[in-house]
């Protein structure tokens, strides 16, 4: 389990194709703080530490995740949100997030609004995945709050710490994003389609 609240940007030091798996390796400076056989969630995909080395470490993705998250169109030099697991007893300062993306969004649009960001980001709605007007998304990792809540859109607010210390700085119009609905939003949400 995670929290949403990245602990460092890592770079993609190299991308290496076995059969269908892609072997990453991440230069980050808590490298040297993992173990082997630790999770660590990267653009919110959770993935196991095979090797370390140094200030790098290596996960690898299978198909099943390539073909559900934005990890295939990975390059050299990109960076990457990178949170390691929550500690339980420590405090849940975002939400409670699985690393199990549930689909890709694609950016609609950024707006900047005199020190701050709204990004627009949309999905689609056949996968009966769905958002709460103020409750948790998590875009690429990061825990956030919807505003704007339609079917199949919805927007966020990005305050500067957030746009300096993630990702989200690169992303633009046509980015693909990795989504993961809040748990307890998917089945609120459900519970009240069954009424």
């Amino acid at each position: 389990m995670f929290t949403g609240i990245i602990e460092e940007l890592g770079k993609v030091h190299q991308l290496v194709s076995e059969k269908e798996n892609l072997h990453i390796t991440i230069k980050a400076a808590l490298a040297s703080e993992l173990k082997i056989d630790q999770s660590v969630s990267h653009n919110g995909i959770c993935l196991t530490v095979v090797a370390i080395h140094n200030d790098t470490y290596t996960v690898t993705a299978i198909k099943e995740t390539l073909l559900k998250t934005n990890l295939s169109s990975l390059k050299v030099g990109d960076l990457v949100n990178l949170e390691r697991g929550m500690k339980l007893g420590a405090r849940l300062d975002g939400h409670l997030v699985q690393g199990h993306v549930d689909q890709t969004g694609i950016c609609k649009s950024v707006k900047e609004a005199e020190g701050s960001w709204y990004y627009t980001f949309t999905y689609n709605p056949e996968q009966r995945n769905v958002t709460i007007e103020k409750g948790s998304i998590t875009v690429n990792g990061v825990s956030l709050t919807v505003v704007n809540s339609k079917d199949g859109e919805f927007s966020v607010a990005i305050i500067p710490f957030t746009y300096e210390h993630t990702t989200f700085s690169a992303l633009e119009t046509g980015s693909i994003v990795n989504l993961e609905f809040d748990v307890i939003g998917k089945y609120v949400a459900r519970l009240h389609k069954m009424k």
